[in-house]
């Protein structure tokens, strides 16, 4: 019996040996991945950002700038002088009566 008691100590304390000796290693890998992840300086930084932000506002308003001056100066005349020839209308009030 004495013999039996020995044997399931020795294979307790073996499992938990084991056990033990998992836990630690995956501890162990675990936070030596969160520790590089958060030491990490790979990635964008708020220079980057700014910047790309900054270009995106300036290309908008250039594009806006240029659409507002394109339909301003050539599209909408051209629009006014094509309706005002399509309804045979010339401008004057006195030629309507």
């Amino acid at each position: 019996m004495k013999k039996l008691f020995n044997t399931i100590k020795t294979t307790t304390v073996n499992t938990a040996n084991t056990v033990r000796a998992k836990v630690q290693s995956l501890a162990v890998r675990g936070f030596g991945f969160s520790r590089r992840a958060l030491a990490g300086n790979s990635g964008e930084g708020y220079i980057d950002t700014a910047i790309k932000i900054l270009i995106a506002v300036v290309l908008g308003a250039l594009l806006l700038f240029t659409l507002y001056t394109l339909f301003g100066d050539i599209v909408l005349p051209k629009l006014e002088e094509a309706i005002n020839d399509m309804f045979g209308f010339g401008g004057a009030i006195d030629q309507l009566g």
